[in-house]
């Protein structure tokens, strides 16, 4: 059994942008800048921005990071993204994700210029990548596609199975599997007979926040399974797959935490980067 060490796939994707940004230095005597906008004092998001600063600035990137207090008005929040959309030396806009209830995050979402968005949530780029053309990827699909490469780099004709459907994670994933050949069925809460879908994956990709939900009875042989999934229980830390039942059968398998998680931050820098090298051409 691989298990797929997501810690060191992203230290080496961040070592690769480093050379990269040193490159883009060299060429255009400027470096991409990302500039995050963080709403309030929800912890988990500060900790995830501050991690974001730091590897930003780890690979050479420039990096900034706006704070608002949690009654900021909507509106200052929209001027201040169209203030960045202008920006030259701002590659890439990401506002950090919960936002407050009064602020619309449609709204938000729309607001960053498809150029600019690093996050891959603009209808633009949803549509885009839908449709096989150039743009920019969410995250964690992005990352979870990336590991499954490292496993298995010829993906076409294979079967992969979907839990989830969120515009953050199932639908992206699907569009990245179906562009390798894949043949990929997307399973939800309403979906009939779920084990029986998901033992047809020679890919499974889990993102439901159930914690444990995919049992070891559920998957078959030598299949690739990817948790997305961080849920808190008694037990501490655990994804949407039961790990050590899982990790019996699966050809592959990430860990939770140490998996999908690291590799969402370095594929931010990723399409930073991108965003930077498209603006240049």
């Amino acid at each position: 059994m691989i298990l797929i060490d997501g810690k060191k796939e992203a230290a080496n994707l961040r070592e690769e942008l480093k050379k990269e940004v040193s490159q883009l230095k060299t060429k255009y005597n400027k470096v991409p800048g990302l500039t995050v906008i963080l709403i309030g004092d929800f912890t988990p998001s500060q900790i995830y921005v501050r991690n974001k600063e730091k590897s930003a600035k780890e690979v050479g990137l420039k990096s900034e990071v706006i704070k608002y207090p949690d009654r900021v008005e909507e509106t200052t929040i929209l001027n201040k993204i169209h203030e960045l959309n202008k920006d030259e030396t701002v590659s890439g806009i990401l506002v950090q994700l919960p936002l407050p209830r009064h602020i619309n995050k449609k709204k938000v979402i729309e607001a960053i210029i498809p150029e600019k968005d690093v996050d891959g949530f603009h209808p633009m780029n949803v549509g885009n990548l839908s449709s096989g053309y150039e743009s920019s990827v969410p995250c964690t699909p992005l990352g979870c596609y990336l590991l499954i490469k490292k496993v298995e780099p010829n993906l076409s004709g294979k079967k992969a199975v979907v839990i989830g459907r969120s515009n953050l994670n199932g639908k992206p994933m699907t569009q990245l599997l179906l562009k390798e050949n894949c043949t990929v069925t997307i399973t939800h809460s309403k979906t009939k007979d779920l084990k029986g879908e998901c033992l047809k994956g020679d890919i499974v990709v889990a993102a439901v926040g159930i914690p444990e939900l995919v049992k070891g009875d559920w998957i078959k042989k030598d299949s690739i399974v990817i948790d997305v999934g961080i849920n808190k229980t008694e037990k501490g830390i655990v994804g949407d797959v039961a790990f050590d039942e899982v990790s019996k059968i699966a050809k592959a398998i990430t860990p939770v935490p140490g998996g999908v998680g690291p590799m969402t931050i370095a594929c931010l820098l990723k399409n930073t980067i991108e965003c930077f090298k498209r603006s240049q051409s």
